[in-house]
């Protein structure tokens, strides 16, 4: 996948620099979902994606509520 980023990259260059600029444009509009792809991937895979703790919602403990507030 990273190589298709660097290849849409690399053409949204040379398109910039030799060709016609919608087409760099394009390729460059192509190149960032690519990448925003990627990301996601890389962040939401649970085989492949990285550990953030930071994203993982989950509870350690419930807490548990009383009817009327007593204590038993």
């Amino acid at each position: 996948m990273m190589l298709a980023v660097f290849a849409t990259m690399s053409l949204a260059l040379l398109a910039g620099y030799y060709g016609p600029r919608w087409f760099a444009v394009l390729s460059m509009l192509v190149c960032l979902a690519l990448s925003i792809g990627l990301f996601l991937f890389e962040i939401y895979s649970p085989e492949y994606g990285f550990g953030m703790p930071w994203l993982q919602v989950q509870l350690d403990v419930v807490p548990h509520v009383w009817s009327r507030g007593g204590h038993s």
